[in-house]
């Protein structure tokens, strides 16, 4: 999640997307709440929430909850709107391609099971004498 030269751009991440539907059903959420939610450190999100900021995918508001206390609200902007659509079509992509491989691994060892028990004639090979 570092830049483009050194390793995963912020934007080919599928925790981005993740966050990026999460804020827009609940831009009230804490960054606790959300880094649970996302599996990650705390730090991690608002490490991403930074960046989606500088990158101008969200802005944040700034209110007081009932507790008194300062809060935020992360509202998706309209070039937020179409980045979390382009990697939901990214997303969308990565996991076709993911189930197209494991479709043929799947096929493969099929295979290699039905060879199995045609060269066996459908016993099993358990090292007991029958």
């Amino acid at each position: 999640m570092q830049n483009k030269n050194n390793h995963l751009d912020i934007l080919d991440s599928e925790k981005t997307l993740l966050a990026l539907k999460e804020l827009e059903v609940n831009p009230q959420i804490t960054q606790r709440a959300l880094a649970h939610k996302l599996e990650v450190s705390l730090g991690k999100v608002n490490f991403l929430l930074n960046a989606l900021l500088n990158k101008g995918i969200i802005e944040i508001k700034n209110f007081k909850n009932s507790k008194n206390k300062l809060a935020y609200t992360y509202l998706l902007t309209p070039h937020g709107i179409k980045t979390k659509i382009e990697l939901t079509h990214k997303f969308l992509t990565w996991k076709i391609q993911e189930y197209e491989k494991l479709r043929r691994e799947i096929e493969h060892f099929q295979k290699e099971i039905s060879m199995n028990d045609l060269s066996t004639g459908g016993k099993e090979n358990n090292n007991t004498p029958e």
